[in-house]
């Protein structure tokens, strides 16, 4: 997998998150895409130890924010206090200002407070009562959200869904992974125990390589039929936007280097656009993600 530090990485993520081979995988590449990922699942299957995991083994700065229906705007961004001595602005940075930034619950608080999320995303800088902060490089939001529960929650508008990147659902782990997990009672203190096995100028090495993975013509121009395939078919209301198309080729370049080649395959495009296309499309009948897919059976591979 990629060089011998993400495949180090990926060996220690293993250790204390079993069974979940592909959503390690898919955070490894939103993180390498300079991306953000949204974790789908139940209470207890690891999306906030998986956060946890992956600062401290890139040694970065994480924050969790838990959202509730009551959380500000501010108490994302911070807000500027007055110093009383010389009447002069502080800045009281909020948890955005990290590395690695986890949304629990993200669908639990007000649309208003979810859009101040929207600019960190996309620019990687927050403004604050009309000044603009740069955030910290790399930056990367992991959000969660519960499937089942609908009580007390929000759906994430159209126009938050399209900041992230890749869509993943956590599910429960396999039984041998799961007798290790109780065996040896993993819970986040195990994640606090793990030491930085990269560093800073090893990750921001790595997403220049990322960009600079080839992607040919004929790859490019099957991404395209697929995304354009979307707002045409007959069972998809709305389809991807340009967007989509941009954040698939940098999935796949990221895929493609987690799996140690310089170049993008048509097999890398047809596993990665389910899970970046499948939250950036309203279907007319059926899941979105088994309409991606039978789209992609309707397609024509190049060879």
């Amino acid at each position: 997998m990629g060089d011998n530090q993400t495949a180090t990485i990926f060996h220690h993520m293993n250790r204390i998150f079993l069974g979940q081979d592909n959503v390690v995988k898919c955070i490894l590449c939103a993180l390498l895409s300079k991306g953000h990922i949204l974790l789908e699942g139940v209470p207890g299957v690891g999306k906030t130890l998986i956060g946890m995991a992956v600062s401290r083994l890139m040694d970065l700065r994480f924050k969790r924010i838990q959202f509730t229906n009551d959380l500000l705007p501010s108490d994302i961004t911070g807000f500027h206090t007055i110093r009383s001595a010389s009447g002069e602005f502080d800045l009281v940075k909020g948890p955005i200002f990290a590395s690695i930034v986890l949304a629990d619950e993200i669908n639990r608080t007000s649309p208003k407070t979810q859009s101040a999320l929207l600019e960190a995303m996309e620019e990687h800088k927050v403004t604050i009562d009309g000044t603009t902060y740069e955030l910290p490089a790399p930056f990367m939001v992991i959000a969660t959200q519960n499937p089942i529960e609908v009580v007390g929650t929000f759906p994430l508008p159209e126009s938050q869904l399209d900041r992230f990147l890749i869509k993943v659902s956590v599910g429960y782990p396999p039984l041998e992974e799961e007798l290790q997990i109780v065996a040896r009672g993993i819970d986040h203190d195990d994640a606090l125990k793990l030491e930085p096995v990269v560093s800073g100028e090893a990750i921001t090495s790595m997403i220049a390589s990322v960009s600079r993975v080839l992607v040919h013509r004929d790859v490019l121009g099957y991404m395209t039929s697929i995304i354009r395939s979307t707002r045409s078919h007959a069972n998809i209301e709305l389809g991807a936007s340009p967007r989509g198309g941009l954040a698939l080729k940098k999935a796949c370049q990221a895929w493609a280097y987690l799996a140690g080649r310089d170049f993008v395959t048509p097999g890398d495009v047809k596993t990665v656009a389910p899970l970046v296309l499948s939250h950036r499309i309203i279907s007319r009948n059926g899941d979105p993600k088994s309409m991606i897919e039978t789209l992609l059976d309707e397609i024509e591979i190049p060879v």
